[in-house]
């Protein structure tokens, strides 16, 4: 998997100081969410414009908010492609802000450990996604408040 570029690097975990090869890898990343109306195609109208111009997502997901409105959220490998293609198709976009992207080697089996971790610190994970490769790789995304943030990545650094 490509690593996320980001503005503020990678966080390293235990594994990856000891140079396990396999290691899991916490970066924070941002990401910048748009409302839109819940209609069918919207969602594929906001990506196309995004393919056209040449943003790389590597995070996505939308869901239904209130009424008849929906939130898409996009993770982009570069913030500033992002911005220019909403400012072009003239949206509303809001960020950005930070997320934590998780990559693991082992499936989503190490998400206990991290959910862990943080539920020790106190710190509300308010949103999460994963996905699980064929060759078993795994990908999650963590929401939490901005104002845990930093201590977030302190903890999963074991610091």
């Amino acid at each position: 998997m490509a690593h996320p570029p980001s503005r503020y690097g990678a966080v390293q975990t235990p594994n990856e100081i000891q140079g396990d090869e396999m290691a899991d890898r916490v970066w924070l990343v941002d990401y910048f969410h748009i409302k839109v109306l819940n209609r069918p195609g919207t969602g594929a109208r906001a990506l196309s414009v995004l393919k056209e111009a040449g943003v790389n997502l590597i995070a996505f997901n939308a869901f239904p908010t209130r009424w008849v409105r929906a939130q898409l959220n996009f993770v982009p490998a570069d913030s500033e492609a992002l911005k220019a293609a909403a400012r072009t198709a003239k949206w509303r976009v809001a960020g950005p802000r930070q997320a934590l992207l998780i990559e693991s080697a082992d499936g989503t089996r190490s998400l206990a450990d991290y959910f862990t971790k943080l539920g020790e610190a106190k710190i509300r994970v308010t949103a999460t996604s994963a996905i699980v490769t064929a060759s078993g790789r795994a990908g999650t995304i963590l929401w939490v408040k901005p104002r845990d943030l930093q201590r977030a990545v302190q903890v999963l650094d074991g610091g």
